[in-house]
């Protein structure tokens, strides 16, 4: 759908550039856009490369069983319904890891494979499963360690301090964690209560 509504908005705004005699502008602006993306991608990729092969080392030695394995108390009160052993943890556990590098592109992977995993064990298949919507919240405001991402499009930009974020980031995806964690709780109290 949002699709469709660039879409519109796009077209709308070469048709008002045609009739209004600055078509080159639309032009110009496409040639500049496309140098950019590319500027943009070639800065990011080297970082992004940097710490999903980070992240894949991590896997491949059993850093991230171990911090599985770490985190299998916490992950075990908040997915009360997910059987230990179960595959979807230790998803979780490389998305929650991911995240916390500010890696959005290498978690997705991760965020995939244990959605998939909760879906297998979904009584309901049409309907999301407590489990699945306290995953979604964590992966959405999950705590951001290293904005990895950010960082690089602040040395990309020519930031005087671009490590000036991380701090902030800290404490904003902290807050919006425990925030977004403990409205999920307590709507599932409730929920609970009414059936």
């Amino acid at each position: 759908m949002v699709g469709y509504i660039w879409a519109f908005l796009i077209g709308i705004g070469i048709i008002y550039s045609f009739f209004s005699g600055n078509i080159g502008v639309v032009n110009e602006s496409i040639l500049a856009g496309v140098n950019e993306a590319l500027d943009l991608i070639l800065n990011l990729l080297p970082v992004i490369v940097l710490w999903t092969g980070i992240l894949k080392i991590a896997e491949v030695s059993g850093l991230l069983d171990k911090f599985a394995h770490l985190l299998r108390p916490l992950l075990k009160r908040l997915f009360p319904s997910v059987p230990e052993d179960n595959k979807a943890l230790g998803y979780i556990s490389s998305n929650i890891a991911a995240n916390m590098l500010g890696l959005g592109s290498a978690a997705t992977p991760a965020g995939l494979k244990a959605m998939n995993e909760l879906q297998k064990i979904n009584p309901k298949k049409d309907t999301a499963t407590p489990a699945m919507i306290t995953f979604l919240i964590l992966n959405t405001a999950g705590v951001t360690l290293i904005p990895t991402t950010i960082l690089a499009l602040r040395v990309a930009y020519n930031s005087q301090n671009p490590g000036e974020i991380i701090m902030p980031a800290i404490i904003a995806t902290t807050i919006s964690s425990i925030a977004g964690l403990t409205l999920d709780y307590f709507i599932r109290k409730r929920q609970d209560k009414w059936h």
